[in-house]
């Protein structure tokens, strides 16, 4: 499923925060609803079969309580997506990311085989399950994962024993680390620790540019790794480093080994990735013939160090992004007709919804965890902050459904894109001050929250968290029925059937 993620290091971020963020995009051509809910461990299925792969697995561990953002039709499984455990380790599943032949014939990938003839009747040949996915990942991880460290190692067993459909990249973190694993052919993988002072940006496309094999096979400090990858990498002619004879063979690129070199990589890709990082670090030089790098360099880095801290108001401007101030924005000036529709962009029409996942070192473990979400298109919405550590989410974010209602906040949100995108010019002040209004309430709440739980019995964290979620969630819908109201109004004074004479 297309989607873009950033990640940004401890020591990067504004705050200490641990955060990983993602979009989740729906698939072109429908609309995917999603509602944020809780898992209670009664809840988590003991006995767990994908419907995408029909594959079936026994989880006998106890499971922790979860939030997550599943599919709300449940059409094709759960597809839970992100989310913080009782832990607070974080994860989010998955980017889909890119690969190469040499790679899916060296492991293929593990496609579900159909039955073949009657049940019963000579010739018969039973269906052969596939792998896992990203349907399946955030159930069948994050309720087990006591560290990120925990969750790599968890993922990494599910995936050599069942293997994987499809190529996905995978977010796990805790206060002190975050993991970003990458899924290569059918059953192996390869994961590197996020550098505390950098971020990462993630569109659809395999990402690590550089790994060192002995350290995944010896201290795993910031590389994990299948256990048999340098002999299977070997034996399959992958790594593709230009060495002297005699030179050192730990250290190689997965990019270029086990990525795309497409030229679809230079439309749908590169872009965005050159995209937020030209936000984060804007004294580098990204246009005319002194670029350093432009929306269609293969070699745009992994990981930066940026030029100051990174906010969640940063993590949203990216993550809502459509190229703003340069030749390739659909919205904007500048540029031609053709230049404005070259690439694709990361705040798109079909956001389903983004969570950002924050993990806070100065917070007690009963609400270190806060979970920033948006529905809809991203250019449209706001992100606003929901504690963790609770027994439900507020109905204002869990009773998405098919039925189109300004009762539910993705459907909501998805009425004003389609209704502001029109006009988006003399929408836009409106949007952007509804986003720093009900972003600055967040801030506020969480601020109040933390300060009211200081001298909290221990038995009551719950019920304060729950009442501060609540509050939360009746504002927003405040504030998003009141720019529903101004958006549609505004929108409908360039009606073709408007006539200027009033009978007033």
């Amino acid at each position: 499923m297309p989607c873009t993620t950033i990640l940004v290091g401890k020591r990067a971020s504004y705050d200490g925060s641990t955060i990983v963020a993602r979009n989740e995009d729906a698939s072109n051509g429908k609309f995917t609803p999603k509602q944020m809910i809780v898992v209670e461990p009664k809840q988590q299925p003991r006995h767990y079969k994908s419907v995408i792969s029909h594959l079936a697995i026994e989880l006998d561990e106890e499971p922790m309580r979860y939030t997550a953002v599943p599919d709300a039709l449940r059409e094709d499984g759960i597809w839970a997506e992100a989310g913080i455990n009782d832990a607070n380790v974080a994860l989010s599943a998955t980017e889909t990311i890119t690969s190469n032949e040499r790679v899916l014939g060296a492991d293929p990938l593990v496609d579900l085989v159909p039955a073949c003839g009657t049940e019963g009747e000579e010739g018969y040949i039973p269906e052969v399950p596939g792998g896992i996915g990203e349907e399946d990942i955030t159930t069948l991880v994050l309720p087990y994962a006591t560290s990120a460290r925990d969750g790599v190692r968890r993922l990494g067993r599910l995936l050599e024993t069942y293997g994987t459909y499809e190529m996905n990249g995978i977010a796990i973190s805790d206060v002190d680390e975050i993991w970003w694993l990458e899924t290569v052919g059918g059953h192996h993988w390869i994961a590197k620790r996020v550098p505390d002072d950098a971020y990462v940006t993630m569109p659809n496309q395999l990402g690590i540019d550089s790994f060192d094999l002995a350290d995944a096979e010896g201290q795993q400090l910031e590389h994990m790794a299948s256990a048999d990858l340098r002999a299977w990498i070997n034996r399959h002619h992958l790594d593709l480093t230009l060495r002297e004879e005699g030179e050192e063979e730990d250290i190689f690129n997965p990019r270029e080994a086990f990525g795309s070199h497409s030229d679809s990589d230079h439309v749908y890709n590169t872009p965005r990735a050159w995209y937020m990082q030209r936000c984060l670090n804007p004294s580098d030089c990204w246009d005319g013939d002194e670029a350093v790098f432009t929306p269609e360099s293969d070699d745009i880095p992994w990981s930066r160090i940026p030029e100051r801290k990174v906010t969640i108001e940063d993590i949203r401007y990216v993550l809502a992004a459509h190229y703003q101030g340069t030749p390739y924005d659909p919205y904007g000036t500048l540029g031609t007709d053709k230049t404005r529709s070259m690439y694709r962009p990361i705040g798109i029409n079909r956001n389903c919804q983004l969570a950002v996942l924050q993990i806070r070192p100065y917070a007690p473990q009963s609400h270190r965890g806060v979970q920033w979400m948006s529905f809809g298109s991203n250019p449209f919405n706001a992100l606003v902050p929901f504690f963790t550590n609770v027994r439900e989410a507020p109905e204002y974010l869990s009773n998405t459904t098919a039925r189109v209602s300004t009762d539910s906040f993705y459907w909501a949100n998805r009425l004003i894109a389609a209704l502001a995108d029109a006009r988006f010019r003399d929408n836009e002040n409106a949007i952007d001050r509804y986003r720093e209004k009900v972003g600055a309430f967040g801030h506020k709440l969480i601020h109040e929250t933390d300060e009211a739980l200081a001298c909290c019995p221990e038995e009551d964290v719950q019920a304060v968290l729950a009442a501060a979620n609540l509050r939360m969630a009746d504002y927003l819908r405040e504030q998003t029925d009141a720019l529903l109201s101004k958006v549609l109004y505004t929108t409908s004074l360039a009606m073709k059937n408007h006539f200027a004479m009033s009978d007033n």
